[in-house]
């Protein structure tokens, strides 16, 4: 009976370990490419690379794609494993996370209607979606050396 019982919560957690690394590492995933796109852009913000209109909407549409998924991918169970950086504030206030991620979708589709044609209108564009950025890894993600 005992030995049946350790195999069935051995089985259990085996279960649940497998079905939430789906969504950590699509978020994980997601958040690389919503990286490099910042890096892109904050290349040519920081004047390290020359200004690309092309590069910069093909980044746009990164954050576009990350903005539209990444709620969806903090199912409730998913809160730790596979080296997650999401804090438990993801989950304990929902409402609060759902709203920056609205908030960062709205500055990215802003930013892509505004279609910047120069480093000015760049940086003009960009700043509200960095803004954006910041608010959520303050108060919904363990920043890590």
């Amino acid at each position: 009976m005992i030995r049946t019982t350790a195999s069935l919560i051995m089985s259990t957690l085996l279960i649940s370990s497998v079905v939430f690394a789906g969504p950590i590492e699509d978020r994980q995933q997601l958040m690389k490419d919503t990286r490099d796109a910042a890096k892109v852009i904050g290349g040519m913000l920081k004047q390290q690379q020359a200004f690309d209109a092309g590069a910069v909407m093909d980044a746009l549409l990164v954050w576009q794609k990350t903005a539209s998924e990444v709620g969806d991918l903090f199912p409730d169970g998913s809160a730790v494993g596979h080296d997650t950086e999401a804090k438990v504030t993801v989950w304990s206030d929902r409402a609060g996370f759902d709203e920056i991620v609205a908030d960062f979708g709205t500055a990215v589709d802003a930013a892509i209607a505004a279609s910047p044609d120069s480093l000015e209108a760049l940086n003009a564009a960009a700043g509200p979606v960095f803004k954006a950025c910041k608010g959520c890894h303050e108060g919904y993600r363990v920043e890590k050396d």
